[in-house]
């Protein structure tokens, strides 16, 4: 074993734990906070009509007439923009004891009404009420309104999940031509935090939170933008079957199938659809099951899940009970494989067409990964080699690159050792758009899960269910953190 993959291995197991004591410098003592305050919090007047707006759910024409005269009456000192305003929305049943805290340091620093509690207000609601308030302002003539609204960044506090579910929303202000687009930066207060490791927020919430909050409002504020590619997910199954969606997926109409792959087989009478929105991505198998669970378990039993910590050794602890290292000697090992329930339709890169790859019988989880983070940290595909890639007509892996890479996971044992470096996961493709078609078999159910959202989806014998997933014409904006 040479002792560049040792060094890599190190790098991996100290990568929390330097994110974590990142936010122990003394950044964030270096702008007072009523410094912050100034260049972050928004003018009063506009503070308040966005808060009504979003409490009664209209943007009031003759309320935000009032306010605009107020804040523009004769003799009055016309309003500044802020430098950089910032909205943070909290989910603050993240992260354990620390939610709550946040979101009290928050207020402190930036004042009530720019800090949403997700359980009170949700992200479309702001997008809706709340920036349509601002743009409605602006409409009057008032430049405050309008810098503001071109200016404004989103702070997403929560796990990927949260992220995930403000980016959806912020994203149907491109469908509806309202730009820009807010850039989101990130407080991680989830298990893995995958998406505030690849733009550069850190792994875990830092020991020192109270001054790292300073550090990381000013960061929002002020830090450089990337872009993300997003994915578009649509199921199609046949009708009667209730599905428990996770917040990123909804039912929908308009989910017709990409009519350049013919169908094989007969589509049932009456079908139901659900469409969502994915960043990093969208796994079936035995590690969905396994997120599953846990996740059931974490809702039926809040007070054992305290922290990112505990949550992981709960995690840990709970995969080993679900067939995921131990599979009854009774279970037919040649049905364990994901093969026995589905095909695999891609769209290689740089290509226009439609072809079926083939699904190793080992493998148990297959996992569609747009950004260099899964499962906390980890890079299961890896930095391949130049030749690698040539030989296998790979790309290098970027989050903006317009396409996933594919992998499998073959058991428990397997996934540890592709966690921690030992050995690479099960390369099946890269592909620009891919659809899963899943007919039951043994099994007359599969788990998935899309950004650490899993769900039980119903499968049927008799008809195909489908998975189809395709990029989003356009990117999302993050802001930096490095």
């Amino acid at each position: 074993m040479d002792s560049t993959a040792k060094c890599r291995r190190r790098a991996s197991g100290r990568s929390s734990v330097v994110e974590s004591i990142r936010g122990c410098t003394f950044a964030g003592v270096r702008i007072s906070k009523e410094e912050l305050r100034r260049r972050i919090t928004m003018p009063e007047y506009l503070r308040v009509a966005v808060r009504e707006a979003i409490q009664s759910k209209d943007v009031d024409a003759e309320t935000v007439k009032r306010h605009f005269d107020t804040a523009y009456a004769p003799g009055a000192e016309p309003p500044q923009p802020p430098e950089g305003p910032i909205v943070v929305f909290i989910n603050s049943k993240s992260g354990g004891r620390h939610g709550p805290q946040l979101k009290a340091r928050l207020q402190e620093l930036m004042g009530e009404q720019q800090v949403l509690d997700l359980s009170v207000v949700k992200p479309h609601e702001f997008v809706q009420y709340g920036l349509s308030c601002l743009e409605k302002f602006a409409a009057l003539g008032d430049s405050c309104a309008k810098v503001t609204r071109e200016r404004i960044r989103i702070v997403a506090a929560g796990g990927d999940g949260t992220v995930g579910w403000i980016l959806g929303c912020l994203g149907e202000l491109k469908k509806q031509g309202r730009e820009p687009v807010p850039p989101t930066g990130i407080i991680p207060l989830g298990t893995g935090n995958d998406l505030s490791r690849s733009f550069g927020w850190g792994g875990s919430f830092p020991f020192n939170w109270k001054s790292a909050t300073k550090s990381i409002l000013d960061r929002v504020a002020t830090g450089p933008i990337n872009h993300l590619d997003s994915w578009n997910l649509v199921i199609s199954m046949p009708a009667g079957e209730k599905l428990e969606t996770p917040h990123s997926l909804k039912p929908t109409e308009d989910a017709s199938l990409d009519q350049e792959l013919d169908i094989d087989g007969e589509l049932p009478k009456k079908l139901s659809n659900y469409q969502g929105v994915y960043y990093n991505y969208f796994s079936i198998g035995m590690d969905a099951q396994v997120a599953y669970g846990f996740h059931h378990l974490r809702n039926e039993k809040p007070y054992l899940a305290q922290g990112p910590v505990s949550n992981k050794l709960i995690y840990s602890g709970y995969s080993c009970t679900q067939g995921w290292f131990f599979t009854p000697c009774s279970s037919d090992p040649g049905l364990r494989g994901l093969n026995n329930i589905l095909r695999l339709y891609v769209k290689k890169v740089n290509s226009s067409k439609w072809e079926q790859v083939p699904v190793p019988s080992s493998v148990r989880s297959i996992v569609t990964l747009n950004l260099p983070s899964y499962g906390g940290g980890r890079n299961p595909w890896g930095h391949l080699k130049p030749e690698y890639l040539e030989k296998r007509g790979f790309v290098e892996a970027h989050a903006d690159d317009g396409c996933l890479e594919i992998f499998g996971l073959k058991q428990g044992w397997h996934a540890s050792m592709v966690m921690v470096d030992l050995i690479s996961a099960k390369h099946i493709a890269q592909a620009s758009a891919i659809r899963f078609e899943l007919r039951a078999g043994e099994w007359d159910e599969a788990y998935m899960q899309m950004d650490g959202e899993p769900w039980k989806q119903p499968i049927n014998k008799e008809f195909s269910t489908f998975v189809e997933i395709k990029r989003v014409p356009f990117q999302s904006l993050m802001v930096n953190g490095k």
